[in-house]
This record gives C-alpha cells, structure tokens and sequence, in this order.
C-alpha cells in the first residue's frame, strides 16, 4: 500500500484541521481523501462494547452513511471498527486516524479492515512518519485529529474512565457538537455516556 504525504492546507478536505490544537504540518495517508469538505461525523466509543453498543453504533453509522456524510474513527476495536464496517456496508466513504505510523497498521488483528476501507474509497492517515510504532501517549494525540476532521462527534457507548472522553475534551475545545447515545444507568460501559449528558452534551 503506498504511502503519501500532504500538507492539510493543500486539501480542501483537510483545512478544517487548522482549528486543532498542535496543528500537524503534514498528514501521511493511504488510500482517497476527499478532495473538497463534505459533512463528516466521528464515531467513537469503548472497545469492549456492549450488544446495545454493537446495535447502536452499526445503525448510526449505516444511517449516516447512506446520507452521503463520512464517518471518521480511530480503527480500533469495538466501536471504532463497527463503525468502519458498518459504513462501508451502507455504500458509504470512511477514514482512520491511526496513533502510529502507516508501514504497520494498528490493531494487526484489523489489518483486513484498513484494506476495506482502502478498497471501498476511503483513507486511513496518521500525523506520523511512517516507521513510528504506536505509544500509549499518541492514542490521546491522535484523538484531536478525529474530533479535528469532524464537524460533530458521536458517541455510542464509553465508560466513565474511557479514552473516548479525551476525545469529547478535545471536540469541546475545537467547538465542536458532542451527539451522545443515552445509556442504561446501571452499565458501567454507559457512565461516561451518561455522565456527558449531564453536562450538556445533546443526546
């Protein structure tokens, strides 16, 4: 899979980024970028998702999907991944943001997954060079680039400690519309969910 470079303010698509915190002066990417700015909504959530979860965030993404809006996520397991497939399964255009470099993708285990995207028009790209292997500090980093190509971030199901909250944090300070997926109150997995309502955030 080949390997490019841009400049976000060489892509109409990705000028928005300069609105993010730590600006990155390129993006390494595989596969079709957006030429000019569509509607685009980042699916994020827990990795170990309940079936509500699962249900939710496919249907969200589907509908989405079919509406002609991209759907952006991080290519990790659970929510992330479902949201990839689902919106590939609705005819729909979907990007990654990786928290590594692009020689490797990560998981492995979704390795098959990141082709799909590729197969079907989407991208998978990375602030990163691409020998750089995933730390445990760039997952955070990563997640200003996720909430920093969308217009608004949804939320389907995140614990009350969920890495998913980092990325609310950063949407909020992009300005930013955080959609949260209501929980049941006695799921740990829905705290965070629930707890972002509470704040404000529109379900």
């Amino acid at each position: 899979m080949k390997i490019n470079t841009i400049s976000p303010q060489d892509n109409n698509y990705l000028q928005i980024i300069n609105t993010i915190a730590l600006v990155p002066k390129k993006l390494h990417y595989i596969g079709y970028l957006p030429q000019h700015r569509v509607p685009t909504v980042a699916i994020v959530g827990t990795r170990k998702p309940t079936r509500y979860g699962i249900e939710v965030t496919h249907t969200l993404a589907s509908d989405l999907a079919r509406k002609g809006i991209v759907v952006i996520s991080g290519m990790a397991l659970g929510v992330d991944a479902i949201a990839h497939k689902a919106t590939i399964e609705a005819g729909g255009t979907t990007i990654a943001v990786q928290a590594n470099g692009l020689e490797r993708l990560y998981p492995a285990t979704n390795r098959q997954l990141g082709e799909s995207i590729i197969a079907n028009g989407g991208a998978i790209i990375s602030e990163y060079e691409p020998d750089v292997s995933a730390r445990a500090h760039q997952f955070l980093e990563r997640n200003r680039i996720v909430s920093g190509l969308a217009d608004a971030v949804l939320i389907t199901e995140a614990s009350a400690r969920s890495g998913t909250l980092n990325t609310a944090r950063h949407a909020l300070e992009q300005g930013k519309d955080i959609f949260v997926v209501p929980g049941n109150i006695t799921s740990p997995l829905s705290a965070g969910c629930n707890q972002l309502l509470r704040q404000g955030a529109i379900p």
